[in-house]
């Protein structure tokens, strides 16, 4: 039997909308992602379904148009969590472990925040800012101010003496079934995300415990899709650190190391495709390709899965990432340092730290 061709509308029209165009279309889903910034009609039907690749978008007549819609997966849950106080609330609500935080209302000073969470305590921006950007810290040594006009603007959180990074990517389907990839160990530099290794033995015994989070959040938002929660790891707990209700850099992974990808799954979820658990190939890593030109010679590295994304190149700009799965560790080690010959100084950081955590 034919299958009937499910449409899907993709709110935004950058890397993530072109990944999930390309994962839906040997689903035989039509999936149509749309610039934000376009000021023109679109030929909705009613039964087609609206997605996004982001949490916030500019009103336009397009983006106007697909937010009205009735079939807009979601459409509560973007402003929710783009927002860190509606999210702190809900993670507070739902009992989840979160670094303590407030807003930063007129009467806060940087001294009344010392008194409350310690020597060095991170500002964050409300809305807007990733990869470091938007944020502020005060280091009560420093004799650090909160900058003007944030006030009412920003959270504060107290700072979090982590041991390190790891996040987990779920999926969940309208029935409420849930599926989720094993915890990836993420590496940042200057903010910015720069390796995911995935899977690690180590980690299995957190993967009940970050699967219960994550699951708690995506029930009680009665979620539809793909969903990202970043956690720190502080000995055997985990500590949520923020959501994303969307396909997620650290689970770009999945696209080379498992049998369904984050995206399929995402198109799967909202489309009503059958959900079945992803099986997981091999040792994998994803690298991040930021602020660089693109060079021919990652194509000749050994097991190498090169994303480009076709974006202007820009200083700290994320412009592709490559992934590596591999069953044979060594030849993923030796893989990853011909990688390293093709790449700046700022990346050979985070390349030895994958390279050590590899050999451990």
């Amino acid at each position: 039997m034919k299958p009937a061709i499910k449409r899907v509308w993709v709110l935004g029209a950058g890397q993530l909308g072109a990944m999930l165009k390309h994962a839906a279309q040997p689903l035989g889903v039509d999936l149509r992602p749309v610039d934000i910034e376009l000021d023109a009609i679109l030929a909705l039907e009613d039964d087609d379904v609206i997605t996004a690749e982001r949490e916030q978008w500019p009103s336009t007549v397009a983006t106007d148009q697909l937010a009205a819609h009735a079939n807009f997966v979601n459409q509560d849950v973007f402003s929710l969590v783009a927002d860190r106080v509606t999210q702190k609330q809900l993670l507070d609500r739902l009992k989840l472990a979160t670094a303590p935080w407030a807003l930063v209302e007129e009467q806060h000073t940087a001294a009344s925040l010392h008194e409350q969470y310690g020597d060095r305590v991170l500002l964050k921006q409300r809305t807007g800012g990733f990869d470091g950007r938007g944020q502020h810290w005060l280091v009560a040594q420093q004799g650090s101010a909160i900058p003007q006009g944030w006030h009412d603007k920003v959270i504060a959180e107290q700072a979090i003496a982590f041991d390190e990074e790891v996040s987990i990517v779920g999926v969940r389907n309208r029935a409420g079934d849930c599926h989720y990839y094993p915890l990836g160990l993420n590496r940042h530099q200057d903010g910015i995300l720069t390796v995911t290794l995935a899977p690690l033995e180590r980690l299995t015994n957190l993967q009940s415990s970050a699967e219960t989070m994550l699951g708690k959040v995506m029930d009680e938002l009665n979620y539809v899709g793909v969903m990202a929660m970043e956690l720190f790891r502080l000995g055997e707990r985990l500590l949520i650190n923020e959501l994303a209700p969307r396909v997620h850099n650290s689970g770009h992974w999945t696209q080379s190391g498992a049998s369904i990808s984050q995206f399929e799954y995402h198109v799967r979820a909202t489309a009503d495709l059958p959900l079945v658990p992803a099986l997981i190939k091999h040792n994998s890593v994803m690298i991040n390709l930021i602020g660089i030109d693109y060079n021919l010679a990652w194509l000749a590295l050994p097991g190498a899965e090169v994303f480009w994304y076709g974006k202007e190149v820009r200083p700290v700009r994320k412009v592709g990432h490559i992934n590596f799965s591999m069953a044979d560790k060594t030849q993923l080690i030796h893989s990853l340092r011909q990688l390293q010959a093709t790449l700046t100084d700022w990346y050979q950081p985070a390349l030895d730290w994958a390279i050590d955590e590899l050999e451990s």
